[in-house]
């Protein structure tokens, strides 16, 4: 209690003292014009983090609605301005100087490194253009193979609890969507490694910590949070996530050929591959580096998809007769035969495609990305947003807007319809971020869902537990 007492106190005559010295500069000008809850003299809105994370998404979707369509809030010296306009992100992602993350993103340095979701400039560029071909649609064919055979397993998981009253499906889902990003991104099969557990356990503990600091700001500033004992929790679960990486890895090693291919004879490489036979060729990428962008992409891929899964299959729950056309659709194209999708057939289940982008509209697997300001912003409501200030790019209050999205909290896929989006604003729709840094792994994402549905589906009919008035959301943005 005394070290969080004197914390505070230390923060409070460093922002007095801060304040004092930038009161006249232009970033706090810009900064006091902005829109925002109302905060204490010095501490700014600091009590306001005092809060769960439902209470503090609460607050976040309030201020949203009040100060549309921008607003900041301030913790001491931090400064985080949030904008929800398709024309200001706009502004903000595809300008070349804001592409550095927003300080938020400093949480997953120990466990991500300098990977591809935190790194920029050159390293970014170089990783980026290294990484692209693992996500080539012939490499995606090929991996269509192991979601159909994972698909079959998570199938078979949820029938063991079919004569239960309700379905718990986040695990399984979960379980499906990492084995199988394990096995496309490593060659390895998750659960015939010994560790294969533990490493599932540090996955979900180190989210729990991940909410905790970004609920309690003074966690941020890294000096303060090396004394806490969350940080050697972290540091823990750390170890198991990067022991586990780099066993992989060095078995993997032991076996790889540069000159075999094993999923393409067009010499296309799966992500592990790609990358050793990069650091073989005499790239600048060392094993470090290698696990960093390993570990970035499980951190990406996994959960996220997992959360598209789940909220899809809760929503189509609870539309009856829209889960019926999306079936009617898979037995169209599929017939009777029982055999796994192709690639070609998942392509043309374009139905299921518009279910899938109204339940990212609606329950956005990334429902915030921030950037640095590289430069000072004009954004569209005559605001500016001064050089150095984290953006908070709000992309779940903007999916929900109703000056963008008719009735916006209706289900409706025909929203997706070509002809609705039409003259639509590009950036008013942007589930996996947009611009240069966009998601590179969104066609595959597409895909895992599109895999999981279709094995669900044919299989199960749905019926509603939760529904989307009674989900209680604890997020951290």
């Amino acid at each position: 209690m005394w070290f969080t007492a004197l914390l505070v106190l230390a923060l409070t005559l460093l922002a007095i003292i801060y304040r004092k010295l930038q009161k006249n500069s232009k970033y706090w000008k810009c900064i006091s014009e902005i829109p925002g809850p109302k905060g204490k003299p010095v501490i700014g809105n600091f009590l306001d983090t005092f809060a769960t994370p439902e209470q503090l998404f609460n607050k976040r979707r309030q201020w949203a609605k009040e100060f549309y369509p921008i607003y900041k809030t301030r913790v001491f010296s931090f400064v985080f301005v949030g904008i929800m306009t398709p024309e200001d992100m706009e502004k903000v992602i595809n300008s070349k100087a804001n592409n550095v993350k927003g300080v938020m993103y400093h949480l997953f340095t120990d466990w991500l490194g300098d990977g591809l979701l935190v790194s920029h400039s050159e390293k970014w560029k170089s990783r980026r253009r290294l990484l692209t071909p693992a996500f080539h649609f012939t490499i995606l064919q090929e991996f269509l193979n192991i979601f159909n055979i994972e698909a079959e397993n998570l199938v078979k998981e949820i029938e063991k609890s079919c004569k239960e009253p309700y379905i718990d499906v986040v695990k399984p889902i979960t379980e499906f969507t990492l084995c199988s990003i394990v096995e496309t991104s490593m060659g390895i099969k998750m659960n015939e490694q010994k560790s294969a557990e533990s490493y599932k356990q540090a996955l979900i503990d180190l989210n729990t910590i991940f909410i905790h600091r970004l609920a309690r700001p003074w966690l941020l500033i890294k000096p303060v949070y090396k004394f806490s004992q969350v940080y050697k929790e972290e540091q823990n679960l750390v170890n198991v996530m990067h022991t586990f990486s780099n066993n992989v890895i060095e078995e993997r090693k032991k076996t790889f050929d540069v000159n075999d291919n094993t999923y393409s004879i067009k010499k296309r490489q799966a992500m592990l591959d790609l990358l050793l036979a990069a650091q073989r060729s005499g790239i600048d990428i060392d094993d470090d580096g290698i696990r960093e962008e390993v570990d970035t992409f499980l951190f990406g891929g996994h959960d996220t998809t997992a959360m598209c899964i789940c909220y899809t299959l809760m929503a189509l729950a609870n539309e009856p007769h829209i889960q019926e056309e999306i079936v009617k659709e898979i037995h169209e194209i599929l017939g009777d035969s029982g055999n796994p999708p192709t690639y070609s057939e998942l392509q043309q289940m374009s139905y299921m495609e518009r279910c899938i982008k109204e339940s990212l509209r609606l329950y956005p697997s990334i429902p915030m990305v921030s950037r640095i300001a590289g430069e000072d912003i004009k954004t569209h409501s005559g605001y500016t947003i001064p050089k150095g200030a984290n953006v908070c790019m709000f992309i779940y209050d903007m999916h929900r807007s109703p000056d963008l999205w008719p009735n916006p909290l209706k289900f409706d896929p025909d929203r997706f319809l070509p002809e609705n989006i039409r003259g639509r604003h590009p950036y008013a729709f942007i589930p996996f971020s947009a611009g240069s840094r966009n998601c590179i792994g969104q066609k595959y994402g597409f895909l895992e869902v599109k895999t999981a549905l279709c094995s669900i589906l044919r299989k199960f009919r749905l019926e509603p537990v939760d529904t989307p008035e009674s989900v209680k959301y604890s997020v951290w943005f």
